[in-house]
């Protein structure tokens, strides 16, 4: 199983909108072939001294059942079409792609 956890930084005041489109793709995501989980979050504010808050920013989490899942996912036809929609709303992206240790 592949672990991926992609934060996306958002232009500010775009935030609504970059999440229009993102919860429109996902139908189309979580139906693709070795998609176990795929889902936008935020933070939320817990109060916790080691917490740092990035209220522009996405963080994706998202689990395959292998890199080749993942590569297929990255390269379909409707994420390419999501991320044309969304370059101008977004100011970067990090990715961790991880396994169980």
């Amino acid at each position: 199983m592949v672990h991926v956890i992609a934060s996306i930084r958002v232009q500010p005041g775009r935030l609504s909108r970059f999440l229009e489109i993102f919860k429109s793709n996902m139908p189309a995501v979580r139906a693709e072939k070795g998609c176990l989980e795929y889902g936008p979050t935020v933070d939320v504010d817990a109060g916790l001294p080691a917490q740092i808050l990035e209220p522009e920013t996405v963080v994706i989490i998202e689990k395959w059942d292998s890199l080749e899942a993942l590569r297929n996912h990255l390269a379909s036809p409707h994420m390419l079409a999501y991320r044309e929609k969304v370059k101008d709303l977004v100011s970067g992206v990090s990715l961790k792609i991880l396994q169980e240790a």
